[in-house]
């Protein structure tokens, strides 16, 4: 084994991973819901974001699915706190059957 050789070859990094945003936002008419889920199978160095928009029902529960897009995490990071600021509000919920 030579150290400091030019071949070295290591599987680690320095700094962190951000975690993905995950779950719902609520817009302030409680019309829509934005779900937020992390692309399983994206590359762990380019993690990819799914967004499924729901129209909702008059108890702001997921009622018809309106759109479903994808985004790179930094995006998905930019839209989450963008929908916060303008009053969007975290919910936790489950999908109905």
């Amino acid at each position: 084994m030579v150290f400091g050789g030019t071949k070295v070859w290591t599987n680690f990094s320095y700094g962190y991973r951000n975690e993905s945003p995950s779950g719902w936002l609520l817009n302030p008419e409680r019309s829509r819901l934005i779900l937020f889920t992390r692309i399983k199978k994206s590359d762990r160095n380019n993690p990819r974001i799914f967004l499924h928009s729901y129209y909702t029902n008059s108890l702001g529960e997921p009622l018809a699915i309106k759109s479903s897009s994808q985004m790179h995490l930094d995006e998905a990071w930019d839209k989450w706190h963008d929908l916060q600021l303008e009053g969007w509000t975290f919910e936790e919920l489950e999908l109905p059957e």
